[in-house]
């Protein structure tokens, strides 16, 4: 199966009259070999459902299909729908809708297909996207917090927003979005995708991150709300020491609470690993 390549991209553009927007953070990818790489890191084949957010003209697309997978294209701009639908018209196993990630129905949108006994679904999904990067990390958070349907993730994102994704405590790029990460999945940055491979080129490099959702939460906590209150706190201030930065949240209980989960007060948010979070939120519940 062919995978577009510059020219069919330049050409696609050309004939409908279209422009990448910046507005929607439309980088295309237009090298074969990438789409093809991403494709096999995905670990992908007959028998898969993929959810692809943001397909474009359908690079990526196409490079899925390609596995044998089932391919779902979900395309927020109306502008592209007929050139990406024209691009796979031939294909099987690829449908197109049109749709906004950050507000689209997944739970309805998704969940047809074979079920079991029980009425449930037998088969997951998996997300694989080359997503934009004003909303990469929103999209990232919203499958995993509301999207159990989607068993794992390869996105394609700037590459400081996937190490923020993958990011363990002590790593500078650890914060609140790492912790939320951590608490529904592991995430681990496969690889890097040089600006070159993008019309337009963006300025930065990108990345390629694989998130696997886990059986269940990584802690368990009654209300995971409050948790991540307290740790949007914490890396709020992420410079000053937790008994200061967590103040807000806990007034005057922020030593008891420190010292009753057996947290060091004078450590900083970005010492904690998902764990002490968790000891910090039951004791504070307490």
């Amino acid at each position: 199966m062919p995978v577009l390549s510059p020219v069919d991209v330049r050409a696609l553009l050309a004939e409908h009259g279209l422009h990448p927007s910046r507005a929607l953070g439309q980088n295309f990818l237009v090298d074969p070999n990438t789409a093809r790489r991403i494709a096999r890191l995905a670990e992908v084949g007959v028998g898969d459902r993929v959810l692809e957010i943001g397909p474009g003209l359908g690079s990526l697309t196409l490079a899925l299909a390609a596995t044998g997978a089932e391919v779902r294209a979900l395309e927020l701009d109306r502008h592209l729908l007929p050139v990406l639908q024209s691009v796979v018209a031939d294909v099987p196993g690829v449908s197109v809708e049109q749709g906004d990630a950050l507000e689209y129905d997944f739970a309805s949108g998704l969940g047809a297909g074979r079920r079991d006994d029980r009425g449930r679904d037998e088969r997951g999904w998996v997300c694989v996207s080359n997503l934009p990067y004003n909303i990469a990390t929103t999209v990232v958070l919203r499958l995993l917090d509301e999207v159990p349907l989607v068993e794992r993730l390869l996105v394609m994102v700037q590459r400081e927003v996937g190490e923020r994704l993958a990011a363990g405590p002590g790593s500078r790029v650890y914060g609140a979005v790492s912790v939320r990460v951590a608490y529904h999945a592991e995430a681990r940055v496969v690889g890097v995708v040089p600006p070159t491979v993008f019309l337009p080129r963006p300025k930065v490099d990108s990345a390629l991150v694989r998130i696997d959702r886990r059986p269940a939460p990584a802690v368990s906590v009654d209300d995971p709300d409050a948790m991540f209150a307290l740790v949007r706190a914490g890396f709020a201030q992420r410079r000053k020491m937790l008994r200061r930065s967590l103040r807000g949240v806990l007034g005057g209980r922020v030593e008891a609470v420190l010292a009753g989960a057996g947290i060091d007060p004078a450590l900083r948010a970005e010492a904690l690993g998902i764990e002490a979070w968790a000891a910090l939120a039951r004791e504070a519940a307490s």
